[in-house]
């Protein structure tokens, strides 16, 4: 079996409960590519939260598609946006959120939050629960 490499290619899957809203939210805290300027290491912690449509993205690709970036020189800003246009283009998600935290660099986080929403889609009331009454274990 030949050795994994980076990839651009987004691999999806049909989306198993099509008929609801659900929040997916990927945690990706290794991220690296390197500054154009200088060519030095960037890192940043990447948080995606999606609710999908038809299609979700294929964990393994997501995995090679953030390696592919490794290599590569850009700004903060511009990689963040990337990562929102390669993943709505591959999934056409309901919604998408995209928040990079950029490590500090001269003293300075950045961080970088870029948002789509399907034309028409509207999130669904939040369930507003009442709070939860303590046990105690005793009795009056």
């Amino acid at each position: 079996m030949p050795p994994t490499r980076p990839s651009k290619e987004l691999q999806v899957f049909p989306n198993p409960a099509p008929q609801r809203d659900y929040l997916i939210r990927f945690q990706l805290p290794e991220f690296t590519c390197l500054c154009p300027l200088t060519g030095q290491p960037d890192f940043a912690h990447f948080s995606i939260d999606m609710v999908c449509d038809k299609l979700c993205v294929e964990l393994k690709s997501l995995k090679l598609y953030f390696w592919s970036f490794r290599d590569e020189g850009a700004f903060h800003e511009a990689v963040t946006n990337t990562v929102l246009d390669d993943i709505v283009k591959a999934t056409a998600p309901r919604f998408i959120r995209v928040s990079a935290r950029w490590y500090v660099r001269g003293g300075i986080y950045t961080d970088v939050v870029v948002e789509h929403r399907k034309k028409g889609w509207k999130p669904v009331d939040p369930v507003t629960l009442p709070p939860a009454q303590m046990a105690t274990g005793l009795s009056t």
